[in-house]
Parts: C-alpha cells; structure tokens; sequence
C-alpha cells in the first residue's frame, strides 16, 4: 500500500512502502522525517508538500516488479563484456603506439616527436571519450540505456577497426576521437544500467567487477602482443585463405603487426546481438519515460556539448606538434579559456533539462544546484584519479621499453608485460576498492586510495631503474593501487544522481575528468624535458595531484547509508 503527497523531485509526502534511502536532495531534506513502525513493514514519511500546478510533472506510476534472475545477469554479463573491450581499446595504442608511429612518420622522425605524437593521440582519445560521456549519458536519459550503449559499442568498434587503414599520424588521432566517443558513452551508460537493474545489497561488488572488467580488456592487449609473434605464420595462413594478397599481409603484420591488432578492436560489435536480445531496459528509466521527464532533453541543447568539444580539441592542438613554436603563455592562456568554455559547454544540456524540469515542477531550485554541484564535485573527483593514470601509469609500457629494448631480432616484450603487470594488479585493485567503500563508506577509502597511489607510485618510479622481476611487481602494485578508483566511481557516481539525469550527471563527472587528464598528460612530456627527460622523476611530480583528491573528496556526501536514490 502506497500513498503519496508531492515533495520534488521523488514526489514523497506520505510514503507507506518498504524501507528505502531517504531522499538527498533540498526538496526532501529537512523538511521530512521517516518514522519505523516496529512490526508493520512500513514507514511513514511526512514532507511539506509542493503546490500541485496544471503544469506539475504527472506522478511517477507504481514501481514495477524487478527484473528477473535471467535478466539481471543478461545485463551484467553484457556490459562487462562493454567494459572489457573499453579496456582493450584503451591499452591497444599504449602497447602498439610506438611501433606504429614510427611505421607512420618514417624511420628519420625524431623520438622526440614520437613521443609528442604519442601524448597528442592518448589526449585526443580522452577528449572524444569525455564528449562520448556527456552526448551518449544524454542519449541514454532520453531514449534509454539499453539503445544508446548499443549505439556507443557500435561507434568503438568500428572506428578502432578502421584504424588499421590509417596512412598518417593524424589519421589515427581522427579515427581515435571518433571511437572514443562510443567508449565514454558505453561507461555510463552500462553503469547506469547495471546499478538500477541490480541488487542494492551486491552493488559494491558488482561496482569492482566494473573496474576490473575493464582491466581485464587491457591484459587481453598485453597477452595477445605477445601471442601473436609465435603464431604469426598461422594468422598468414588464415589471411591467405581469406584472400589477402601477399603485399597486404606484410603490410598488416608488419611493426608488431600493430594494423591486425586494430582490426581486431572491431570485433566487439558482434556484443550488440546479444544486447539486443537479452538486455532488458531499466525498469526506473521507464518509469521516468512515462512521467514524461524524458520529454525535457531537448536535441537542440547538443550544440553546448559541440562547442565543449570543439574548445577541447583547441587545448589539444596549442600542446601538439601543429603548434610548435607557439610561447608557452599563449597555450596556457588559450587551455584556460578552452577548460572554461568546454566546461559551460558539457554542463549545458544538464542545465536545460533542469530548467524545463523545474518549470514543470519536477526539480526545485535547491536540487538544480545541487544536481550541478555534484557534477562538478565528480568531475575535480574523477579528474585527480584519471590524471595520475593517463599523465604517468599509462607511460609505464612505453618506459619499460626504453629500459628493455629489443635488439638483433630478440623480444623481450618489455612494454606487453609491463601492461600485463598493471592491468593485474588494477582487477584486484579494483574489487577491493568498492568492497572497502561498502565497508568503511566512500570518502575515507577514497582519501585512502589517493595516499597509497602516491605510496605506489613513488616507490615504482624512484625505486627503479631497470627493467627486472621487481619492477614488474612494482608495477603490479602502483597499477593496481591507482587503478583501484575505476571500481569505486561505479559505486560511488550513481549514488549521486536521482534516476532522470543519473546518466548524463555520472558520464560528465566520470568524463569530464579526461579533460582535465588529457591537459595534464600532455604537459608529461614538457615536465620529462625539465627533467633531462627522465620519464621516473617526471611521473614522481604528477603524484602531487593526488593530494588534491584527499582534501576534495570531503566536500562531497557520504553516501554509505543512503545507497541508490530514486
């Protein structure tokens, strides 16, 4: 039995319903209490109502059944197999990068230039994957989870694929962004979904396997780099078979056969049957769909996250080879402006959702700011974690390299299984992050995390200088530790976030923080210059963001108690 007076925005007055978190948001706290019935398996909820208007938001139908066994696992099996070929598509260039820039640009390129190029891609990459965030999250809370991850899988894979035609440097930098957009969409998308699809009593662990899924699609790179010099001679057979000529297979297997490996990122397109197929939609997105709450996302309002993009890519391009020559002040003026107008750009479709939503009566004033609040809460958030990883831990393949090249026709595959040690590490890392934050509540671990990331990652770049068994355990420890945050975003994020904008208000925070990862890694290579080029003291000085992390985080809600919101 259920009855209900308004009270924004999860319209609670008077709730006679099985215990549930109470709400967050302004319009609910302080002005309502729940009181426990000892016996009755009910509460009572009192609320100061909000004035019904002609043009209030219709109440949100009764809640529906959960979905079944079956579906819930349909579901998860599905975007973990989302999440698995994001990692794989994100550790590809780290592992094949180099050789296929020098396949690229010509043997008389310099290595500084190399490695230029090499930051230029990996911040192109994590500029589209932050747009991806915010333009699929808005696709999903208007036209549903399960459509737009379809959509954003289709758009990685293919585009990865056709990387391994590419003829130029920027080609690759092209074909990247573009793939790159799906993979930011398919993570908020498949987290969103998982979380409002699952049980609330699993969602740390469930939040973990997220992180570690992804991790697992990184050691895939690493194992099938490796794999794939001794069976070589088969995949010639097969390409022959299949009616390759003989100049396109040495082309395709040529430089650590760096194109197949791009083709083969193609292959998660095939998931989309199955998602079709078995996934089912989120019961909680449906009934915001039949609210009519989905109807306030406007196509128009993409011009913002356009012109954020569009900003993004012009920092990119003061920091690249295209502008050298360029004083340093001018790229630093141009890269504050650029982070502003990319900022006012992804948050303003959020912004008008919620305008119309709060004229219709669904949100008031207070939630609107706090909804904007924590977006930009989870941005600074995401921001310090993904900034350690793409500004230092993601250089360590190509750093192991150097310390460990091949040579007279021996590999050591120094940068595979560098990969492979930091992606080990981060799938522990990972589970036992959200479990911790189930445990001990999300602020305390994640301050936690941002000190043993300066621990860890201190100790690998300091502590070595070879390339032996103890740099790999190394590795397998600052791998892990700084990675153990993509497990506790999933569980964290979506508790932030009422079930109308959670997509959108997730994918912004998680991706926005590429952004500003994208800006710092590639200063990686001007603070290597400072340096004498030394990768190690340069990636010891980007720990110092962490610190960051550990004051931020206090700012934000501890959301233990609270779980899931409506």
């Amino acid at each position: 039995m259920k009855v209900e007076l308004p009270c924004s925005p999860s319209n609670r007055g008077i709730d006679f319903a099985n215990a549930e978190p109470q709400c967050s948001f302004p319009s609910c706290t302080g002005r309502g209490f729940p009181l426990r019935i000892a016996g009755a398996g009910f509460r009572i909820r009192i609320g100061k109502p909000t004035q019904m208007t002609s043009s209030t938001t219709p109440s949100t139908p009764a809640s529906r059944p959960p979905a079944s066994g079956f579906a819930q696992f349909a579901t998860l099996t599905a975007a973990l197999l989302g999440w698995m070929f994001d990692g794989f598509e994100m550790g590809l260039f780290p592992v094949i990068g180099k050789p296929a820039l020098k396949d690229l640009l010509g043997t008389s390129v310099s290595p500084q230039e190399v490695d230029q190029w090499f930051g230029v891609i990996m911040a192109v990459f994590l500029v589209g994957a932050a747009s991806g965030g915010v333009l699929f999250g808005w696709l999903g809370d208007k036209i549903g989870r399960v459509r737009a991850m379809s959509l954003s899988i289709v758009t990685y894979a293919v585009l990865t694929g056709m990387c391994g035609f590419a003829t130029q440097a920027w080609q690759i930098a092209v074909l990247r962004f573009i793939a790159s957009l799906g993979m930011g969409g398919e993570w908020s998308l498949g987290v969103a979904l998982v979380n409002e699809i699952w049980p609330g009593k699993s969602r740390a662990f469930i939040a973990g396997l997220i992180g570690a899924a992804s991790n697992v699609g990184f050691l895939l790179v690493a194992v099938i780099s490796i794999w794939l010099t001794s069976v070589v001679g088969s995949i010639d057979s097969l390409l022959t078979a299949v009616g390759c000529s003989a100049d396109l297979k040495a082309k395709l297997l040529a430089n650590d056969a760096w194109r197949f490996l791009m083709i083969t990122g193609s292959l998660p397109a095939l998931l989309i049957f199955f998602i079709r197929l078995c996934v089912p939609e989120s019961s909680k997105w449906e009934e915001e769909q039949a609210s009519g709450k989905t109807s306030n996302w406007s196509n128009a309002d993409l011009r913002g996250v356009l012109l954020g993009c569009l900003a993004a890519i012009g920092i990119i391009v003061l920091w690249s080879p295209l502008a050298n020559g360029l004083p340093w002040f001018v790229a630093a003026l141009g890269t504050v402006v650029g982070l502003v107008v990319t900022l006012l750009g992804f948050l303003y479709p959020v912004r008008q959702y919620l305008q119309r939503t709060k004229q219709a009566g669904g949100f008031t004033a207070a939630d609107e700011r706090l909804i904007l609040n924590r977006m930009l809460l989870g941005a600074g958030l995401a921001g310090v974690a993904l900034l350690g990883t793409w500004g230092s831990i993601q250089w360590a393949p190509k750093w192991a390299a150097e310390l460990r090249p091949d040579a007279d026709g021996v590999k050591y595959f120094a940068a595979a299984k560098t990969q492979m040690a930091t992606a080990m590490g981060a799938i522990v890392a990972t589970i036992l992050a959200a479990v911790a934050a189930g445990k001990f509540g999300r602020r305390p671990t994640y301050a936690v995390l941002c000190l043993g990331s300066i621990g860890s990652a201190v100790y690998f770049y300091l502590g070595h200088n070879s390339f032996d068994g103890t740099f790999l355990m190394a590795a397998f420890l600052a791998g892990g530790v700084t990675a153990s945050f993509y497990g506790f975003f999933p569980l964290y994020f979506p508790e932030l976030f009422p079930t109308a904008v959670r997509a959108t208000g997730q994918g912004f925070a998680f991706n926005f923080g590429r952004i500003l990862a994208a800006i710092g890694g590639l200063q990686t290579a001007n603070i290597m210059g400072l340096f004498g080029g030394s990768f190690p003291k340069a990636g010891s000085v980007l720990t110092v963001i962490y610190l960051v992390g550990v004051g931020l985080v206090w700012l934000g809600p501890e959301t233990k108690r609270d779980g899931l919101g409506e």
